[in-house]
């Protein structure tokens, strides 16, 4: 099912989290306001969507409200934890396995954390990955610098022998810090745990610099991202002013998804065309790429800066399908591609161009979390742990109105989150670069 279907048919999908059991010990956890049992938050907050199934007699989809319980499920004490992340860098990682351990440690006295070594690889004993002991000391300071101090990796390992490592080291908490693949590994994981009726917590910390998971709000690193972007942007438009008709060419992540591309446009209104994977271009004609182009130049424009996300115009480019060790498309560098393409456009019509490419991908997804991006991190983390404490398991923390929330992993890898490109977001895009001028689809305004 894809996500809209959902919100029209919630009746077919089951919005609870999976729990191990009945929470029956005294939280531990002091001065905190705690969630009462059984709160929960919904999933659209507009009145009319809201109403309209209310008057039909329709199930209103909502998720479980993420926070302490004033009743957990797992003993402190003989609670053995794992900290785990996978998949590509990203801003905010390390503020993550910071939050988780202090939580731990702090509000419920767990004193047995391991941070799990390069990915899923680091529970897999043929791997050789030693893991690292975790304490409030060691992780005082990661929030400061990049990527992870666990390290990270690619790739499907082998449940069976994953679950058979947590059942030998008595880990009963397993935190999973990771996009769309390493989600559904967790649940993958959390389903084998089940089956052989283990009390092994398995939850996740949502990653994805390309903000397209469903059902979780805003996934952390994203802000950092876009705020990351102004600086590269900000030297494409110098260097495209520095020469005469020059051309800025900034690519940004962005797989299937093209948030990151629309929002560094927005918030570096000097762009003058952002193409996205959810908006099919062409190099020539009426509505092209290059069409594009001559037309700002016709209109006395001597510069142009274009920010194109790596997934946007696959279907231009040739050559054999490539994947990563997780199964991803590896997609061709459209960037490259349209800087070699406006070359020879405008050197067969014999006009000087002066394109400069900017590929900052593993710039920006190496910086460490800012500002609201690591307040983000640090609530992720706590409410994972209190989750977890709780017996709630085969779930990921997202975020919705500003209220954290428990969602089945089943239903955040349901597909991809995109851009709609007939909301306001897109429509700002469009305004703000005015592309729809330069691309055609609206009168040219002089000047």
């Amino acid at each position: 099912m894809t996500i809209s279907e959902i919100l029209e048919h919630p009746e077919s999908c089951d919005f609870n989290v999976q729990r191990l059991g009945e929470c029956t010990i005294d939280s531990p956890v002091r001065g905190s306001v705690f969630v009462p049992e059984g709160d929960r938050t919904l999933i659209r907050h507009d009145a009319g969507y809201v109403e309209a199934r209310v008057r039909g007699s329709l199930a209103v989809p909502s998720f479980e409200k993420a926070g302490p319980l004033r009743k957990i499920f797992h003993p402190p004490a003989w609670c053995r934890a794992a900290i785990v992340t996978c998949g590509g860098l990203c801003p905010g990682l390390n503020d993550v396995v910071k939050g988780i351990v202090q939580t731990l440690w702090f509000d419920y006295g767990v004193r047995h954390i391991f941070g799990v070594r390069y990915g899923l690889e680091g529970l897999v004993p043929a791997y050789g990955h030693e893991p690292m002991v975790l304490t409030p000391d060691d992780v005082d300071d990661i929030h400061q610098i990049g990527g992870t101090i666990l390290g990270s990796s690619r790739g499907g390992q082998d449940t069976k022998v994953i679950v058979d490592t947590l059942s030998h080291l008595n880990i009963n908490l397993l935190f999973c810090i990771g996009g769309d693949g390493t989600l559904r590994a967790a649940k993958d994981i959390a389903d084998e745990v089940t089956r052989r009726r283990l009390a092994i917590s398995v939850v996740g910390v949502p990653k994805t610099i390309d903000n397209d998971l469903a059902f979780i709000g805003r996934s952390f690193g994203f802000e950092t991202a876009v705020y990351e972007t102004g600086r590269v942007i900000t030297c494409a438009h110098v260097e495209a002013k520095g020469a005469p008709r020059g051309i800025g060419l900034v690519k940004l992540m962005g797989r299937d998804s093209g948030f990151i591309a629309a929002y560094a446009a927005i918030a570096n209104s000097v762009v003058n065309l952002c193409l996205v994977p959810e908006v099919p271009f062409s190099l020539d004609g009426e509505h092209g790429v290059l069409t594009a182009l001559d037309r700002r130049f016709g209109m006395g424009k001597s510069h142009a800066v274009i920010v194109v996300a790596e997934g946007a115009g696959q279907d231009l480019l040739k050559g054999d399908e490539r994947r990563d060790a997780s199964g991803n498309v590896l997609k061709k560098d459209i960037g490259a591609f349209l800087k070699a393409k406006i070359e020879e456009h405008y050197a067969a019509r014999g006009e000087p161009v002066s394109v400069k490419y900017f590929d900052p991908s593993y710039m920006i997804r190496s910086v460490p979390a800012q500002g609201a991006d690591a307040i983000h991190c640090c609530m992720l983390a706590r409410n994972a742990v209190h989750a977890a404490m709780a017996g709630r398991t085969n779930c990921v923390v997202g975020k919705c109105a500003d209220v954290y929330m428990l969602v089945p992993i089943a239903l955040a890898t349901v597909e991809r989150q995109k851009l709609d490109v007939n909301g306001p977001l897109w429509q700002a895009v469009v305004d703000v670069t005015r592309q729809g001028e330069y691309m055609g689809y609206e009168p040219l305004v002089r000047g």
